[in-house]
């Protein structure tokens, strides 16, 4: 896969996450640690966090890989989810210098 089609099929990626966030109705809450405080974040930690809501635990370069994104793009997506509280992480039983990240909200 050549960079351009790479980056085409990332923006695409990106574009439709937002599209389906703003056209989802979603329940009002007044829960800051759920869904209300990932809907602030960037688009990529967007599709990061409904990748791991439909993938389930995943390594941050199976992220990359699923979400086609630059792996420094979801280290930092991860990170924001992470201040936000809608992620956990934990190290990898199968590489030690890994670490897994599953969705903490629901």
């Amino acid at each position: 896969m050549s960079f351009g089609n790479f980056y085409l099929e990332s923006i695409i990626s990106l574009h439709l996450l937002v599209w389906v966030m703003s056209t989802t109705e979603t329940e009002p809450t007044n829960d800051p640690d759920g869904w209300e405080a990932v809907r602030e974040l960037p688009p990529s930690a967007k599709l990061v966090a409904k990748t791991l809501e439909h993938d389930g635990r995943l390594t941050q370069s199976q992220l990359a890989d699923e979400t086609l994104l630059p792996t420094r793009t979801v280290r930092y997506a991860l990170s924001r989810l992470e201040e936000c509280g809608a992620v956990e992480s934990r190290f990898s039983f199968n590489d030690a210098r890994k670490r897994v990240y599953t969705l903490a909200i629901e």
